[in-house]
């Protein structure tokens, strides 16, 4: 597993079956984004009201990366703060992304999670690689939205984000670079996180209503096939999408 940065359990996703999936579901229904914490921007582990420890795992960044408002790399850095890492920068940051490989889990057929390789457990029921990845805009983008560096799965605007929650929002979800059809694409993934999603169509694209006046997080799922089929039989990728609406002035 690659660790270029110093820079993180497992449950079932219930609901896979009901929405359609042809794979078994996932191990890890846990993600990552990008949230305020006492007027600070952390990065979260978790899914819906449950932020669990995301300092223990920023063993498994693999990239972090800040931008500014023009797309270009801003320096950045992670400090832990207790059980949250606070992103630290000198310069204003207009975006953040992060991935995560949170390596492999097997599932046996006693319905018991082991953190390794399908060729490591007996009576396997299905094996998977999960990654995670996380974009965050600190400020809504007033250009184009471009696939940034090292995120494999990634919803992108399209078109302006509304300031207003209640109205729609086109994204686009692209996979290695390509538009990506059947991607699941959750609206709110922190106040709603068992809602039944969307799925891209055809040229990638999914509509979404914006449900928050404050932070929104969107979530896209997509499982795929396994590029190590001796080790694992799929491999989840789980990128979220985050930013803020305004509210009205104190």
């Amino acid at each position: 597993m690659p660790r270029r940065s110093p820079f993180l359990l497992a449950s079932t996703f219930a609901s896979a079956l009901a929405l359609g999936l042809t794979s078994i579901a996932p191990a890890d229904a846990h993600a990552i984004w990008f949230a305020q914490r006492a007027k600070q921007l952390a990065l979260i582990y978790g899914v819906g009201a449950d932020d669990l420890d995301a300092v223990g795992r920023m063993k498994h960044l693999t990239l972090v990366k800040g931008y500014d408002e023009d797309w270009q790399p801003v320096e950045t850095s992670l400090r832990e703060a207790g059980i949250v890492p606070i992103v630290d920068s000198d310069e204003p940051i207009a975006a953040m992304t992060a991935v995560m490989d949170y390596g492999v889990w097997t599932k046996d057929k006693a319905g018991s999670w082991h953190n390794t390789t399908k060729d490591e457990v007996a009576d396997v029921a299905v094996s998977e690689h999960n990654w995670k990845y996380a974009l965050h805009f600190e400020k809504l983008p007033k250009k184009d939205v471009p696939l940034f560096e090292g995120l494999v799965l990634q919803l992108v605007p399209v078109g302006p984000i509304p300031e207003d929650k209640g109205k729609p929002l086109k994204v686009r979800a692209y996979l290695n670079g390509k538009p990506m059809a059947g991607v699941q694409v959750m609206s709110d993934y922190v106040n709603d996180p068992d809602q039944i999603p969307v799925k891209t169509d055809a040229d990638g694209t999914a509509t979404i209503t914006l449900r928050n006046q404050g932070l929104n997080v969107l979530m896209g799922i997509y499982v795929g096939p396994s590029d190590q089929p001796t080790k694992y039989d799929q491999v989840e990728y789980r990128s979220s999408l985050s930013f803020v609406l305004p509210h009205l002035p104190e």
